[in-house]
């Protein structure tokens, strides 16, 4: 138990009560815009907080999260990955990335039986997901280039599933992948005799990246687009992309629907068959485990697959490390080991993690380094709420009120030390676009944590409030080199669906006296939160841990 042993703060006990974390996703610190929904909302409990005296800005985006560059945005994976290990670990992007640029890739077991299976008589190489260069999901480049790889490989026969996003970028953007894409493909194509060609798509939200098991429905759509050829047939992706803004022009590029790819006769290019490889690029994990599920379970009842190709299906990297999923993987994920939960539960210090459906696997899952299940059931509680399915900016409070109702009665009934919880709505609904619902998202989470904020008091515990990224405070586009919103032909903005590069808050609200800001964190992120909140609950955090934010 040594090594597992929590040591005692020197000079503070921890606070009597709760140790609470109200994550508030997609919610960055920008200037006052009119596209910040954050500075225009009602917000007097975070108004009062941002002027208390334990308060600073963190890195939540780039290195300060184990992204390549200090260019890639964040997103809500690798945040809650640090606030929970309390370390930088090198994230998805960057693993794959190094993957591929030094070849490593090819080089595994997987990647030259993939190829082996490509190119057995009849046999397809197909490549499924997001096409755009976001870095939050998946990067177009790792597409291209394991394109190129299997081109110098001879791989006779490749399709290509598209996933549209306009999330994690610009919406509307779909044409300019798919241009980029359509470009490489026809060279490959003029240069040798290979068949490389573009079998199905569509947008992100309704076809196949669902998450966390809220609508089995999204990979259904997917799954007869791209294996079974079983959706509106268009001659290229951008006739299917162009007729869709034509029919519907306001159109999101994540909803555009399901496509499928025919020829003169109207039959499928490119449906996947028994026998065939399915590479997954996608390299975050929580909006395709789903699809792989469907891809490589024997026993599988979320939908009717009407038909179940026996394929080599492979992930970028493995999705879950405990459940498998997939069981043959590209890259290596990182290996996150000793998270604060599992400290927690080693040494006995009782735990409650809620969130709804949307972001219950981040204060889980990626909180506790991409582990499934629990360290010690005797000491952890977890409560998921339902999400509702109507779209965010129709529902922009979502379950606010029902996750706090669940924290509140929880702590009331049982006496939990370290507490954790995700108000998703700045992130889902800032995902929309939309100004006005993700003005009315934000006062909707204030208004939640000012009750956690008396309940806290009434407990004598301490209340974190801070962010796993940026979203909301960004909801127009806007021109770099003139910093105007953009505006469309109609002379309204763009909006903008995408994570931010901001900075998030870091609030603490406590009665115990003598706590301040640690002036020596000259560069505090995320990875700092795990030691801070063993510093309230009275414990020292682990040598390699990244410092406490107070002291």
């Amino acid at each position: 138990m040594t090594e597992w042993e929590l040591k005692k703060h020197p000079t503070f006990s921890g606070v009597a009560g709760p140790v609470l974390i109200c994550i508030m996703d997609g919610v960055g610190l920008a200037p006052a815009n009119p596209g910040n929904a954050f500075s225009i909302a009602r917000t007097p409990t975070l108004d009062r907080l941002a002027q208390g005296t334990l308060r600073t800005e963190l890195n939540a985006h780039g290195t300060a999260v184990g992204m390549p560059s200090d260019e890639d945005m964040g997103n809500s994976e690798v945040g809650h990955n640090a606030m929970g290990a309390g370390r930088i670990f090198s994230q998805g992007a960057k693993l794959a990335a190094e993957a591929i640029a030094q070849g490593v890739i090819y080089e595994g077991k997987t990647w030259k039986a993939l190829i082996e299976q490509s190119k057995k008589s009849n046999a397809t190489l197909h490549f499924l997901g997001l096409l755009s260069d976001g870095n939050v999901h998946s990067h177009i480049a790792h597409l291209e280039a394991m394109l190129e790889q299997a081109a110098k490989e001879k791989v006779p026969r490749v399709r290509i599933h598209v996933l549209l996003d306009g999330r994690d970028v610009p919406d509307r953007s779909a044409l300019e992948y798919v241009d980029r894409l359509e470009t490489l493909v026809a060279t490959i194509n003029q240069t040798s005799t290979l068949d490389y060609r573009i079998a199905s798509g569509g947008g992100r939200m309704v076809t196949t990246m669902d998450r966390y098991n809220a609508n089995w429905q999204v990979v259904k759509q997917g799954w007869d687009a791209h294996v079974l050829g079983k959706a509106e047939c268009f001659r290229s992706a951008s006739d299917a992309i162009k007729a869709f803004r034509e029919k519907s022009p306001e159109i999101s590029d994540q909803q555009l629907p399901a496509f499928a790819i025919c020829d003169e006769s109207g039959k499928p290019i490119g449906p996947v068959e028994t026998n065939d490889a399915v590479i997954m690029f996608n390299f975050r994990g929580d909006r395709a485990i789903e699809i792989s599920r469907a891809f490589t379970e024997d026993s599988f009842s979320e939908f009717d697959r009407e038909r179940f190709p026996k394929t080599m299906y492979a992930g970028m990297v493995q999705y879950d490390g405990d459940l498998e999923i997939p069981p043959h993987y590209l890259v290596e994920p990182p290996a996150i080991s000793r998270t604060s939960g599992e400290y927690f539960a080693r040494n006995q210090i009782t735990q409650l993690a809620v969130s709804e459906t949307q972001k219950f696997g981040h204060v889980t899952y990626f909180w506790n380094g991409n582990r499934s299940g629990m360290f010690d059931a005797a000491y952890e509680t977890y409560v998921e709420v339902p999400s509702d399915l109507r779209p965010f900016e129709q529902r922009p409070w979502m379950k606010a009120a029902e996750i706090t109702d669940a924290v509140i009665d929880e702590m009331r009934g049982k006496s939990f030390r370290h507490v954790r919880m995700n108000l998703a709505n700045g992130d889902m609904v800032g995902h929309t676009g939309e100004l006005e619902p993700a003005i009315v998202s934000m006062e909707a989470v204030d208004l939640q944590i000012a009750r956690l904020c008396k309940e806290i008091e009434a407990m004598n515990g301490a209340i974190i409030v801070t962010a796993d990224h940026g979203n909301v405070e960004e909801m127009f586009e806007v021109n770099k080199k003139t910093g105007k919103v953009k505006l469309n032909e109609e002379g309204r903005p763009i909006g903008k669906t995408s994570h931010t590069l901001n900075p998030v808050p870091f609030y603490v609200w406590t009665k115990a006296k003598d706590l301040k800001m640690n002036p020596d964190v000259k560069h505090p992120g995320l990875a700092n939160i795990a030691a801070t909140l063993m510093h309230l609950l009275g414990y020292q955090a682990p040598e390699d841990y990244c410092e406490s934010l107070l002291r």
